[in-house]
């Protein structure tokens, strides 16, 4: 495999870790960065969500991550919706590293063409598909967005 075109380079978040997660994709082909690539293996934990969301936006990166909770968050929603972020969050905050690189790597061509559109948007990933959260869902009520199966 190698890194679709349509695919932009991809930020991982923190919470997909440093080693695992990143070997088995950069492995597969994958372009991405790792939050401690980034800021700094002493400093990633540190870094606000705010600023590594924004960040990722500006870069035109497509954010994968392991969960949704930045959802909750008026100010983290509000900096998915100004950088226009593209989002991609596995359904299962529970798998280990190679069951989290394995779903993400299932799915890359869905994500590939998902990111044909611009952002901002968030898509859960699950082992088999993935699913658009509506707007309503990410940007008003703050809810955990895994909470509602693929369609």
């Amino acid at each position: 495999m190698s890194h679709p075109e349509q695919l932009p380079d991809l930020f991982l978040d923190r919470s997909l870790g440093r080693v695992v997660v990143p070997g088995i994709l950069r492995r597969a082909g994958l372009r991405l960065t790792t939050s401690a690539e980034r800021y700094g293996a002493q400093h990633d934990q540190f870094v606000d969500d705010i600023e590594w969301l924004t960040d990722a936006g500006r870069r035109g990166e497509a954010v994968w991550m392991k969960d949704a909770r930045i959802f909750r968050n008026m100010l983290e929603r509000q900096a998915v919706h100004d950088a226009a972020v593209r989002c991609f969050c596995l359904r299962d905050g529970t798998l280990t590293g190679p069951e989290m690189a394995a779903w993400f790597l299932r799915n890359v061509e869905r994500m590939a063409e998902a990111c044909a559109a611009p952002g901002p948007f968030c898509y859960i990933v699950y082992a088999d598909g993935i699913r658009l959260v509506p707007d309503r869902e990410r940007f008003t009520n703050g809810k955990d967005p895994r909470e509602a199966e693929p369609t």
